[in-house]
């Protein structure tokens, strides 16, 4: 049987259940593109990774973009830039 991940939300919602090597590389996408970029509108990093992820990964890949990011939140890896529309992220800083 192959390792599941339950992933946390930043609003303290019910997360998913997803295998945990989709997350895994979904994570690793989001993360590479995000530090390319250090800030970076949602929709990109979605249209990002569809095209590196495409034929890949099978299922949603903007379903796991959007899981996978609302974690990596939620974990204080990403962070939202207050007051950007659409809204943008970036790696969060540890003080």
């Amino acid at each position: 049987m192959q390792e599941r991940i339950l992933t946390l939300h930043p609003e303290g919602k019910k997360g998913v259940n997803i295998l945990r090597s989709k997350y895994d590389q979904i994570a690793g996408t989001i993360l590479e593109i995000v530090r390319e970029y250090e800030e970076i509108a949602f929709q990109d990093i979605n249209d990002k990774t569809i095209q590196k992820l495409t034929g890949k990964l099978d299922g949603s890949i903007p379903w796991y973009v959007v899981s996978v990011k609302l974690d990596l939140e939620a974990r204080g890896i990403l962070e939202r830039i207050p007051g950007t529309s659409p809204h943008k992220l970036r790696l969060k800083t540890h003080s």
